[in-house]
């Protein structure tokens, strides 16, 4: 079955696949086997009014049933199902249903981050779950890149000005030498890195293990220590998987120790931040920063983060790019061919980390 997502949307073992090294949902059965997939209410499509990822089912080996449901949906298309491509990747149908998912063998989430689908239940199963690694990371890091360079050159303000038709020359900085701190080592991390690198910047990372002599941010710090790390910092960018071990790792402590006038930037979950906190060093005009994921999304109208000073917000679009569709398709289509003929699938996720562990994709 396929779990598919808002159009506004432009992160085993046992014996099931080989593993190497809500919206709208759909469901599919024959003899490669049965696809659900799905998403939530209220998503513009074709047809039906779901919003079917392009490609797939011309392309899927031999005799495969599809069946495309919402999130209401769900719990009848999964029964019998052995695959379920997840488009929505907030959705939490799938804990909802999983008494009738004793069939599934894979779940294919069209993101990098797990978080919301992983629960108890489907942790110590053995069904695989994989994601989309290796399709946001060049989007993220040109996201972040230019939170980097608006930041320097006062770009928030330069629009301020603009609206008043207020012609005030100034200067502002360069991003040569500026020290940037990535909180999360994975794939998108090293991507943000190197181009970081390449425009200039002095990148360290930060992860579960500090290290030194990494090939892309030279020296890593154990996260842990953020509090101590981040008084020389320029711009400490979020861009780690949301674990227990992350979940408000950005709090009032690592936020009061921040350089004055740096820059927070999250591309990886809200939860990461104590939004409370932010909002009160915003406030005070303690810090900048530009945001693209949060507590809760979308956004209410009425949050105070959306005037709080410095606040760059955007709707969790920082790896949307236009084709990204078609490019999840693909991906997904690549391992379902995979899983048809018995061969070990990509981007497999640790079930207990909650991501992919380096050097195992």
């Amino acid at each position: 079955m396929l779990c598919e997502r808002a159009p506004d949307r432009p992160n085993a073992d046992g014996d099931g696949p080989k593993t190497a090294g809500g919206e709208r949902a759909g469901s599919a059965t024959g003899g490669g086997g049965e696809v659900a997939g799905g998403g939530g209410a209220g998503v513009a499509g074709r047809g039906d009014g779901l919003l079917r990822p392009p490609g797939v089912e011309g392309r899927a080996a031999g005799e495969v049933e599809f069946r495309y449901c919402d999130a209401d949906g769900l719990r009848e298309a999964v029964r019998g199902a052995r695959v379920l491509l997840l488009w929505d990747f907030f959705s939490t149908a799938v804990r909802d249903v999983w008494a009738d998912a004793g069939t599934l063998e894979w779940i294919h989430v069209t993101a990098a981050g797990v978080d919301t689908l992983l629960f108890d239940e489907l942790r110590d199963s053995n069904v695989v779950v994989t994601n989309a690694h290796g399709v946001f990371d060049r989007p993220i890091a040109e996201y972040v890149l230019g939170a980097v360079i608006a930041h320097a050159k006062d770009s928030r303000h330069s629009l301020d000005l603009q609206r008043r038709r207020e012609w005030r020359h100034r200067e502002t900085h360069t991003v040569l030498g500026t020290k940037a701190l990535v909180v999360g080592t994975g794939a998108i991390g090293r991507e943000i890195a190197r181009l970081l690198r390449a425009a200039g910047l002095q990148v360290r990372g930060a992860g579960r293990v500090a290290r030194s002599a990494d090939p892309d941010f030279g020296e890593v710090i154990a996260s842990g220590n953020l509090a101590d790390e981040v008084g020389e910092v320029d711009h400490l960018v979020l861009a780690a998987p949301l674990t227990a071990a992350t979940r408000g790792l950005v709090d009032a402590k690592v936020l009061d120790a921040m350089k004055p006038g740096s820059h927070l930037i999250n591309v990886a979950r809200g939860p990461m931040v104590d939004e409370a906190a932010l909002l009160n060093a915003l406030q005070d005009r303690r810090i900048a920063a530009t945001l693209d994921v949060f507590d809760r999304e979308p956004l209410p109208p009425d949050h105070p983060l959306w005037d709080a000073p410095g606040a760059t917000i955007t709707a969790h679009m920082s790896g949307d790019v236009i084709g990204w569709r078609d490019v999840l398709a693909a991906q997904f289509v690549d391992n379902l061919q995979r899983w048809q003929a018995g061969e070990p699938l990509r981007n497999v996720v640790d079930k207990k980390l909650g991501y992919i562990p380096s050097g195992a994709r």
